[in-house]
């Protein structure tokens, strides 16, 4: 791998008059209180200023999207300096690493603390699973699946289907790519801007229920929920995508019909597609003997090695989009969640919306740190929920810049009206169907009662619960 071209690729920026403009702002709170001083947590309009830098950090990335890396860093720059100019000492080495001797949290999970495990985990899944997914993309599974499609307003249909299944192994990017691929193939060149909406939205729902299918269920899965927590979240994306698989396929079969041209001379390549096994084996493995599944990932990636070339390219087209990720994640690790709104149902509902329109990562990172959620409703929420606007997902930023007229939002919002639909119907369906189950992660236990997180408000209001006559708690 070429290293100058690599650093070239992360430190490049075009057109830094708006970025600079966005510096100013995220700094600006911290000037203003390094005047003002104070022994108290600064907020204003009691609002803390830490929320304040997050929530510019994240109007950043919806309103700079080819700059988003930089917002990132700035963001995470303007926290830091915060926390160390006006948080009396905070403690950094605690915060990312715990109390506990590396060695012994390095050797026995049970001992792991901070949030470096959290990030190294990340860091080696997300480089990790965009080899994945150019492993199964060379395996020539994506270049048979036109064979597979019927005529008329079926093909389009079962092609969301074909989407949402590779969703639930594959990166929610991958899949989309995947997917608008073959679109670009069977309907000529001439997609709908309703239905690149739809492949999104397969993508993002099918990844909803899989601990290894997005970012988030895999920082959920990292954070110590179960997988088996966040596989209901397929009753709701199931039914989204009956939903918007049958309006976006009507859309599409008017726009321009199917048009099956599948290369006849493809031959499966079974070495990869068993790489691809084992890596998804060697996640699952690792996490449950090791709770680190990226050191699964990366020693079954360097087994296939010795089988196989490995596209070790892509860790390269990658780490830009990784390290952006990764500060938004450390940057949400900062904020104060004790101030959130309580872990409920309409809190996840509402999220989802919020998920349209900024990045679902940090979002799920402070309700991970928060605690007491239905893991699997808010996975759906803010899985799913991203898709209703093109910036929403990581998957929408990716097929846009293969489809370039999605970039309208108005468009994308008049034509992709069925991806808020499906988005409504499958929440409360799940909602209606399996309630709300809070279910437990490392730093929060269920039931709230017996929740051992130091300062957890959900545990003080269930003790004072406890303590009142049940008319009174009514």
């Amino acid at each position: 791998m070429n290293f100058k071209m690599l650093l070239k690729n992360v430190l490049s920026i075009k057109n830094g008059k708006p970025l600079a403009f966005l510096l100013m702002l995220l700094f600006l709170p911290v000037f203003v209180f390094a005047s003002e001083g104070g022994s108290e947590a600064p907020s204003i309009g009691g609002i803390r200023v830490e929320f304040i830098l997050f929530g510019l950090t994240l109007i950043g990335v919806a309103l700079f999207h080819k700059q988003t890396f930089w917002v990132a860093i700035c963001g995470l720059t303007a926290i830091v300096l915060y926390k160390l100019l006006f948080i009396s000492g905070y403690p950094f080495a605690e915060h990312f690493f715990g109390e506990n001797p590396m060695v012994d949290q390095i050797l026995h999970k049970d001992l792991r603390q901070g949030e470096w495990g959290i990030l190294v985990n990340l860091l080696g899944l997300l480089l990790g699973f965009a080899i994945l997914a150019k492993i199964f993309e060379e395996s020539g599974v994506p270049d048979i699946l036109p064979r597979f499609l019927p005529d008329g307003w079926k093909g389009p249909f079962v092609l969301l289907v074909f989407i949402f299944i590779l969703s639930s192994f594959l990166d929610n990017i991958a899949a989309a790519m995947i997917g608008g691929t073959i679109a670009l193939v069977v309907f000529k060149n001439k997609v709908h801007v309703g239905y690149i909406a739809a492949i999104v939205a397969a993508s993002n729902a099918g990844g909803a229920g899989s601990v290894v299918g997005d970012t988030t269920t895999t920082m959920m899965w990292i954070d110590g929920v179960s997988a088996f927590n966040v596989l209901h979240a397929y009753v709701a994306a199931g039914v989204a995508l009956i939903i918007l698989a049958w309006f976006a396929a009507h859309q599409q079969d008017h726009h321009q019909q199917i048009v099956k041209d599948a290369k006849t001379d493809v031959k499966i390549d079974w070495v990869r597609l068993g790489i691809v096994v084992l890596i998804l084996a060697g996640a699952i493995l690792s996490n449950i003997y090791y709770d680190m599944p990226a050191l699964g990932v990366w020693i079954a990636i360097l087994i296939g090695a010795i089988f196989t070339k490995i596209p070790w390219h892509e860790v390269g087209v990658s780490i830009k989009g990784t390290i952006f990720l990764l500060c938004l994640v450390t940057s949400a690790s900062f904020m104060p969640v004790e101030t959130l709104p309580d872990a409920s149902w309409m809190t996840a509902f509402i999220l989802g919306f919020v998920s349209a329109v900024f990045d679902n990562i940090p979002l799920t990172k402070l309700c991970l740190d928060q605690g007491h959620y239905d893991w699997g409703m808010l996975a759906y929420a803010v899985g799913f929920g991203g898709s209703m606007i093109w910036f929403g997902s990581s998957a929408g930023v990716a097929i846009t810049n293969k489809f370039q007229e999605a970039k309208n939002v108005t468009l994308w919002l008049r034509k992709g009206w069925h991806v808020t639909l499906a988005y409504i119907v499958g929440f409360f369906t799940l909602y209606i169907t399996m309630g709300w189950e809070p279910a437990s992660n490392k730093q929060h236990q269920e039931p709230a009662i017996e929740c051992k997180a130091p300062d957890c408000p959900v545990r003080a209001k269930a003790e004072f619960e406890r303590t009142l006559h049940p008319d009174e708690v009514k």
